[in-house]
């Protein structure tokens, strides 16, 4: 793998990063206020022209890596500091002359997904969307806890809109995070759940 410090980010045409900080939910003020940060990079489609590109990996080695770090640095800046990142997720939108599979291919390999994770000290499997939209398209970026993913008040999302992106030939790279759990997440976790099986609910009186 390279190493990103000396892999610089592909051209990037914008960074555009959105903060959603909730404060109150119907009018009472949220127990742990939250901030939201989605930070998207919109480059140019490399595959965009090719037809079918057998093999994407040495694009996705060239080019992916510095897309985290960007991406990763923003989110970071934007929460306050490393320590202030406590779910995060990741997300790829394609113009319409691509294929999803060249989102994927940015996103879900160790090339993007393992830096951005260890830039932000997660140890967590990184939950994504994808999709192929035409620009202006908004996306919904889920968003888990970075170490422990089961922690399901750390469950939600941050949403991303381009007004002019991604055009048909370009690729928009998302890495999103969160300051800490939804506005009063109150449905308990995996520790306190009960045994709930399913032939036990049918036969419930």
């Amino acid at each position: 793998m390279p190493d990103v410090r000396k892999v610089p980010a592909p051209e990037v045409r914008k960074v555009v990063t959105v903060t959603d900080e909730v404060l109150l939910e119907l009018g009472r003020p949220v127990a742990v206020p939250v901030r939201r940060i989605a930070a998207a990079a919109v480059i140019r489609n490399p595959w965009a022209g090719l037809g079918v590109v057998a093999d994407l990996r040495h694009e996705v080695e060239l080019i992916a890596p510095g897309l985290a770090r960007l991406l990763a640095d923003r989110v970071i800046e934007a929460l306050g500091g490393i320590d202030r990142v406590e779910a995060f997720g990741k997300a790829a939108i394609v113009g319409l002359d691509g294929e999803i599979e060249h989102g994927g291919a940015l996103i879900h390999t160790p090339f993007f997904g393992n830096v951005f994770r260890e830039l932000v000290e997660g140890t967590s499997i990184i939950v994504f969307s994808d999709d192929r939209l035409p620009a202006g398209e908004p996306l919904t970026v889920p968003l888990w806890h970075k170490t422990a993913a089961a922690t399901r008040s750390h469950y939600q999302t941050a949403h991303i809109r381009v007004p002019d992106a991604p055009r048909a030939d370009e690729i928009v790279l998302v890495a999103a995070g969160a300051s800490g759990p939804r506005p009063n997440a109150r449905i308990g976790d995996r520790a306190t759940d009960p045994v709930v099986r399913l032939a036990d609910l049918e036969t419930a009186p």
